[in-house]
């Protein structure tokens, strides 16, 4: 004879089918809500990549192009404010905000009014411009020295080339020349041993640079005597 189930062993004998059927009339309702705003926020990203993103990006690499190539002939006015039929870089800035050729249109941009010198939109359009390419980074943080220098703001320029001089170590040629220049600005607001750790830093890391072949005497006139 089968076993008779006590009623209390009935109770915890579960329906799969109930329990889901229970849960989704209770929460139903809020995990579509969810459900449908995941695919919204993944369908809006993926058609403004598509359709607004990469678009852009296109016909700002198209648009700068012409400016370019009078940035490489030296043609600064024209560089910046392009021409009857092509943009130029202050253009491409404005309209194409946010892509990676205004990125770079800030960094010629800055480049050109250091070369017309005008200091103000110099140190403007170079602080608006950020790369992971060591190299041309460490150049814009060098040339906003150079911008502040003309200004006359000795300490911050010294900051920007002592940031310059340090961010890409490997750079043989331009890391020596601006912990130099921050070191002799250093020297020149009386922060000797602000202008000591620069100097030294080309002794140690850069010996046979130009700078580092004649490092010694600048230390020694600031009391570090080999």
């Amino acid at each position: 004879m089968s076993e008779i189930k006590h009623p209390a062993h009935l109770e915890e004998e579960r329906n799969p089918v109930a329990d889901f059927q229970n849960a989704w009339e209770k929460y139903g309702k809020q995990a579509s809500y969810v459900l449908l705003a995941i695919i919204v926020i993944i369908g809006g990203y993926l058609a403004y990549r598509n359709f607004v993103a990469e678009p852009k990006e296109k016909a700002a690499s198209e648009a700068i192009f012409h400016a370019e190539e009078y940035y490489r002939l030296d043609s600064t006015r024209l560089a910046l404010n392009g021409d009857a039929i092509n943009p130029g870089f202050l253009k491409v800035i404005s309209k194409y905000s946010g892509t990676k050729a205004a990125n770079e249109a800030s960094f010629l941009a800055g480049s050109c009014y250091l070369k017309l010198g005008d200091f103000n939109n110099a140190v403007k359009y170079l602080k608006d411009f950020s790369t992971p390419d060591k190299l041309v980074q460490e150049r814009a943080f060098g040339l906003l020295g150079d911008a502040l220098s003309e200004q006359n703001k000795k300490e911050e320029a010294a900051e920007q080339y002592k940031k310059a001089g340090t961010y890409f170590e490997k750079d043989e040629l331009f890391s020596p020349e601006y912990l130099f220049r921050s070191g002799y600005l250093y020297e020149s607001l009386g922060k000797t041993q602000d202008a000591i750790a620069m100097y030294k830093l080309i002794k140690d890391k850069y010996p046979t640079s130009q700078r580092g072949s004649d490092i010694d005497k600048y230390l020694a006139r600031l009391g570090v005597l080999q």
